[in-house]
This record gives C-alpha cells, sequence and structure tokens, in this order.
C-alpha cells in the first residue's frame, strides 16, 4: 500500500499559507485526521498478522518536491506510531532519489529505459526494486498518444529480472480518470491530461490484451500461469439524438445561490460545498462593465476562462492567453467568464500554486474589476438532478452554447462496454446516467471515451452532454477505442 495525503485535496487551499508536503502544521493536522481513520483498518491486514500488505510505500516521489527536510520522518513516524510494523517504501525517478528517502525506508527506484547512470545508481540500492517500470506513457490534451514499443518495452524488462532486481509495471491495467479526476504537469508550460489513462499499457484501459500482454506472458511462462480469463465484449449501440437542450444562463437558477464579492474569489474559497470550496469543475464570474476595451487576465486565470458581454460570445483565454478585446456597446453591459479547473498539478514544486477559477485581479482598460457574482457550477449529482426539472427546449432549434443538450441511448438486453464518440462536437463534458464519464476535447489525441457496460441499464439512458462551443447534436456509441494519432516515446 502507498499513500496520498496530498493528492485532489484542494480544501486545504483554502488556507492562504498551506504548504503542502510540509510538515506546516495545518498539513499535518489534515495528515493525522486522515491516518487516524485509514491505519486502524490497515493495521490488520499486514502479512505479520496473517494479512496481505507486505509493504507500506511513505509517498511519493517526494524528491521531485522535497521542500521540508523534515516531511518524510513525520510521515514514517505517523504510519510506525499507529501500528505499521511491516517493509517501509520510498519511490522516485533518479533525479528525486537523493532527496526522497528517508533513513529506515528501502528506496526504490521509477524509470522505463535502463540507462548507464540508472544501473550504476542502482548497485547503491539494496535490495534493488524497480518500484514503477513505465510500460508506457499519459498523454496531454494536444498531445499525440505516447505509444512504447512492446519489444523495448520486454526488453528492459528481461534485463531488470536478468539482474535479479525487482519490479513492478506501472501501468500493468490501464484506466480512465472519470469525472475531472484527472490532473496536469508543468513540464515546462501547464497542460492537462486527457480523460483516458490506457497509458499504452499491458492491458488496456477497458481490460483487452495488447502485445505487450503476450510478450510479458512469454517471459514469465517459466512459472504455471492460469488460464487467460476471457475478453469482455464490446457493443456498438444506435447513436443517441439530441432531442432537448437547455443553455448555461438557463442553468443558473438549479445552481447554489450565487456568491457576491468586491474582488474575485478562487474557487477553492467559494462558500459552498458545507465550507469545504468547491474542488472541480467550473466557475462562472460576473460582472458590470461601461465600456468596451483590452480585457487583461494578469496572469490570474486558473485554468481556461470563455468570455462573454452580455451571453454574446468575444473570446477565450487559454492557458498562455493574456488579452482579449472586449467590444465597444452601449451603457452598462454584463461581463462574464465561465472558467474552468482543467485539472491540477500533481508533480514538481507548483503544488502549492493550485488554486483555480479567478485567483487574483482582472483588468480591463488597465483597472481591476469589482463587484462579481459568482456561480459554482462544479455539475455534481445534486446539479444533475436538479436539472431535469429545467425548463428545457425542443430541439432542433438553434441551441445556444455553452448548454447542455439531452438524448437517449437503447440498449437491448445486458449492457456491455461501448464507446462515446463526438464528431462534430467541440469541448465539454459527457453523463450517462448521471454518471460523469470526463471531457472531450476535439483537438484530441483521444477521440472517444470509454463506458463501462454496468454505467448502463438494460433499455433507456439518459445521456447528457455540457458543450462549450459547438455540437453535431448526435452522440455515437462505437465497438472500439480511438486515442487519437501516436508518437513513440523517446
Amino acid at each position: 500500500f502507498f499513500f496520498f495525503p496530498w493528492f485532489h485535496f484542494s480544501w486545504l487551499l483554502r488556507d492562504e499559507n498551506m504548504k503542502l508536503r510540509t510538515t506546516y502544521p495545518g498539513f499535518t493536522d489534515a495528515v493525522n485526521t486522515f491516518y487516524d481513520k485509514l491505519v486502524p483498518k490497515m493495521v490488520p491486514l499486514q502479512f505479520k498478522k496473517g494479512g496481505p500488505i507486505i509493504a507500506v510505500q511513505l509517498e511519493n516521489e517526494y524528491g521531485s518536491y522535497a521542500v521540508d527536510n523534515n516531511y518524510m520522518d513525520f510521515v514514517k513516524q505517523a504510519l510506525l506510531s499507529r501500528g505499521i510494523s511491516e517493509l517501509l517504501l520510498t519511490s522516485d525517478n533518479h533525479e528525486g532519489l537523493k532527496d526522497g528517502g528517508v533513513n529506515g525506508a528501502l528506496r526504490t527506484i521509477n524509470l522505463q529505459k535502463l540507462k548507464n547512470e540508472d544501473m550504476m545508481l542502482l548497485h547503491f540500492l539494496q535490495p534493488v526494486m524497480v518500484m514503477e517500470y513505465w510500460t508506457g506513457w499519459y498523454d496531454g490534451w494536444g498531445d499525440l498518444h505516447h505509444v512504447f514499443p512492446p519489444e523495448d518495452m520486454v526488453a528492459v524488462v528481461r534485463e531488470i529480472l536478468r539482474q535479479g532486481m525487482s519490479i513492478n509495471l506501472y501501468m500493468f491495467h490501464g484506466g480512465t480518470n472519470f469525472g475531472f479526476t484527472s490532473g496536469a504537469v508543468e513540464s515546462p508550460s501547464y497542460k492537462p491530461i486527457i480523460t483516458s489513462y490506457d497509458y499504452d499499457a499491458p492491458l488496456t484501459e477497458d481490460g483487452d490484451y495488447t502485445p505487450k500482454y503476450h510478450l510479458l506472458r512469454d517471459l514469465f511462462s517459466r512459472e504455471k500461469l492460469p488460464e487467460m480469463p476471457v475478453i469482455r465484449w464490446k457493443e456498438g449501440y444506435e447513436a443517441a439524438i439530441m432531442y432537448q437542450h437547455l443553455s448555461l444562463w438557463d442553468s443558473l437558477p438549479f445552481l447554489e445561490k450565487p456568491f457576491k464579492s468586491q474582488t474575485p474569489v478562487n474557487m477553492e474559497n467559494l462558500p459552498v460545498n458545507n465550507g469545504n470550496g468547491q474542488l472541480y469543475g467550473y466557475t462562472l464570474y460576473e460582472t458590470m462593465i461601461s465600456s468596451g476595451g483590452s480585457l487583461k487576465s494578469g496572469n490570474s486565470i486558473r485554468d481556461r476562462a470563455i468570455v462573454f458581454v452580455d451571453k454574446s460570445f468575444i473570446g477565450v483565454f487559454q492557458f498562455k492567453t493574456e488579452e482579449l478585446a472586449v467590444p465597444d456597446g452601449k451603457g452598462e453591459r454584463t461581463l462574464s467568464l465561465l472558467v474552468e479547473n482543467c485539472g491540477r498539478v500533481h508533480y514538481g514544486k507548483t503544488l502549492d500554486l493550485q488554486r483555480k477559477g479567478l485567483i487574483r485581479d482582472i483588468f480591463l482598460n488597465n483597472k481591476p474589476l469589482r463587484d462579481f457574482t459568482i456561480y459554482s457550477l462544479d455539475l455534481n449529482p445534486a446539479f444533475i438532478d436538479r436539472l431535469y426539472r429545467a425548463p428545457w427546449k425542443a430541439l432542433p432549434l438553434a441551441p445556444s452554447f455553452p448548454g447542455f443538450s439531452l438524448g437517449r441511448l437503447f440498449v437491448d438486453g445486458y449492457p456491455s462496454d461501448t464507446y462515446v464518440k463526438l464528431p462534430g462536437w467541440s469541448k465539454g463534458v459527457v453523463f450517462i446516467n448521471g454518471q460523469n464519464l470526463g471531457r472531450y476535447w476535439h483537438i484530441g489525441p483521444q477521440q472517444a471515451l470509454y463506458l463501462p457496460g454496468p454505467f448502463l441499464n438494460g433499455g433507456i439512458n439518459e445521456v447528457l452532454v455540457f458543450e462549450e462551443h459547438e455540437a453535431d447534436l448526435k452522440v455515437l456509441f462505437e465497438d472500439s477505442p480511438d486515442l487519437g494519432m501516436t508518437v513513440d516515446i523517446q
């Protein structure tokens, strides 16, 4: 078992002085509360007590952060004092190995290719454990789909085993960042990660075998292996035709009561979710303007904002965009910014900078805007349920975007896995029977969302799509994935 006491805990960022993954009291208090609940469940499952837990990893790649020399010892003592007695581990790549360890815990390494510097370093680790052998890689929106040739992968695995090292494959089975759970990277600039976490792993996102799997099975065949499980059937279904539409603006009465503030407030500090702030999704900021001119982000938008004047689209602040032109007009008008949290960076030294929404002032003609009305649009299940009572309009009347479109998928018999494809749509989120499948975005590489059969019902299924820009108003369900054009990992 390994622990991520800092990951996705955005409510900690409500504290403007928060220092994640350090011995800052606000963070250690949260870790202690977490461990008080978790560790007592783990203690009786340890190997020494007859259970399956043979080792516990303290943290993950702390060497990439490593801003507090006392932190790893705090984590170690927090586990030991609560009864953890199995082998303790740390896990880092080559660059972080020096700073990510702690006395009393075995240092293990993460890698993909056995480079000379890795081989030299591994001799100082005894016993040698490759904790994360990267069988592939993740993809960012706007990238190509990363693949690692099967022959190259198995050659490294064979050499690791030949040298008597232990190995753990990351990933062995691909996965999915359902909902808004995908993170982001900042190398060298911000890039959000796609919904699929197929990772070019030996088993695909939906559990299919790949050439990597068969090569690994051949490599391990000196041991008697169980029979290979039967692959789950994939099904293509009739397209869902969207028959109702609801604009973003008509959905606002079904959100929680908006919050008013003189200055922008980041989503984590909004007074929602029982005082825990907003975790994921979108936040809508509205204020009044009396002129056109230059709207500047001031590097305050996290991460992407669609901008409107009196509900008319004028442009997008996307990652590096710093300025938009606001057209002139008569009298006071409403300026709206729909800001999306595209994913928090989970690696490196910028963890404390992951507040989302409008995190500081934005400027019109070099003057900071004031008097905001702020809506939390996290698309949570309670909101989705309320949305069905909204005043939907029948299609094919011209829809308004951003907005919600509603359709139905019919499944005859027992549901099978399938893939949601949205050609002609631009960017948004898909819900099936209220379950958030995740983001789609025409820039790719991913062009289909994995929909597991258990998310479906036999008979009628509700298909709800939140689209930001434009739509074909037809959703396809096909029997094969589409992760986009590929590029070999170098």
